[in-house]
């Protein structure tokens, strides 16, 4: 009699002699195998939403930081050219824009 080895990869519980009758009278051999659902915390679902709240969070403060650069830059221009044009009058009112440096 010809021994052949289970195809596969045979659980340690499972007798290599049932499987080998089995295949001799042709009845099915019924493998159950139990897959236990993952008890973890599944991290891929609930990093996603974080990582992009993140981004928009960092895209905001970058925004908000050029703003305040762009702001302090016309602050500083609108300072230079107030000095440097001296008093406006309009209809016999006058406004000096810049107060001179002493």
């Amino acid at each position: 009699m010809h021994h052949r080895e289970p195809p596969g990869h045979l659980a340690h519980h499972i007798p290599a002699d049932d499987y080998r009758r089995a295949q001799a009278t042709g009845q099915p051999v019924v493998i159950v195998v139990n897959d236990p659902a993952r008890t973890g915390v599944p991290w891929r679902r609930l990093l996603i939403p974080f990582a992009i709240a993140g981004a928009t969070v960092a895209g905001c403060w970058g925004l908000v930081a050029a703003l305040c650069a762009l702001f302090d830059a016309a602050a500083h221009a609108a300072t230079v050219i107030a000095g440097a044009a001296g008093p406006i009058g309009i209809g016999g009112i006058t406004f000096k824009l810049a107060r001179a440096k002493r």
